[in-house]
């Protein structure tokens, strides 16, 4: 059985939010791998609720604009460390210049070459603010019927593109998307991988419950369902009307979503922890 230490257990409670003695039992069942430990948790039931490691402090905004004479729209994000700075004049300034190297960067890697556009400007603000500033993505959709959503807070987003209706549709699809968080369009857009790793689980789980062979697939298979409309943009309840489907919505206009893109600030980022205890006991020691 593999040795765990402190940290592992830490990063995984971080990661699930469940008590400390599961937290280890489970990396020693896994060998100490973190993301089989999250399999096996929810497994065996005991992680009803995956505490998104992905949602993390990291501070910042989101910016996008229409670029009508190319019919694309241009999204940005820009990362600081504290929510105080995120609301800085300078800051917010500095953002609005990335916005418009963004626009002005339309070939190749744009993120690339904003971030080179911009890095003397990035590194006279962190002088001046004190914090690290981060030019974390750039991305753009073009295309058909194009439009987005920030929200008020401007920390999350996202960009649609749909084959027909008008701005106001694709905008309000947009908005769908920012609340709802769907992975694919249709679940026909869902990686093998993953649909196998739902599987995988959700077998699991029913084969638990001490049910008929034919009740268990039946389960398995109103279980997978239930997860494919969870995650799947068309079969989602409409965020501005749950009577109806955003597949319902967009058959009214004859329409279909080409391509979206959803984009939360922070997201995906892994946030040190510092113990001050420690490194306050460590310099002393020194």
């Amino acid at each position: 059985m593999a040795d765990i230490s402190a940290s592992q257990v830490k990063e995984l409670r971080k990661k699930t939010g469940i008590g400390l003695m599961d937290c280890k039992k489970a990396l020693q069942e896994s060998d100490g791998d973190i993301e089989l430990a999250i399999v096996n948790l929810r497994k065996n039931s005991v992680l009803k609720a995956e505490k998104k490691s992905s949602r993390s402090a990291i501070e910042g905004i989101i910016l996008a604009e229409i670029i009508d004479d190319l019919n694309k729209v241009i999204l940005v994000e820009v990362n600081c460390e504290t929510d105080f700075v995120s609301k800085d004049e300078n800051f917010l300034k500095f953002c609005n210049q990335v916005l418009i190297a963004s626009k002005n960067s339309l070939e190749g890697d744009i993120l690339e070459k904003v971030n080179k556009e911009m890095d003397e400007a990035r590194k006279v603000l962190i002088q001046k603010i004190g914090e690290n500033i981060v030019i974390r993505k750039v991305k753009s959709i073009d295309g058909g019927v194009i439009n987005f959503y920030i929200h008020s807070n401007k920390k999350i987003g996202a960009i649609v593109s749909l084959s027909a209706g008008d701005k106001e549709l694709a905008k309000d699809i947009a908005m769908h998307v920012t609340a709802s968080h769907p992975l694919v369009i249709s679940s026909e857009d869902l990686s093998e991988d993953i649909l196998n790793k739902e599987k995988e689980i959700i077998k699991s789980q029913v084969s638990q419950e001490n049910k008929p062979p034919e009740i268990q697939e039946k389960m398995i298979q109103g279980r997978l369902n239930k997860y494919l409309a969870e995650v799947s943009l068309v079969k989602q309840p409409y965020i501005k009307d749950p009577s109806k489907s955003v597949e319902e919505l967009l058959i009214e206009s004859k329409a279909e979503v080409n391509s979206f893109f959803r984009i939360e600030v922070g997201e995906g980022i892994e946030v040190e922890e510092v113990d001050f205890v420690a490194e306050v006991m460590a310099q002393i020691e020194d």
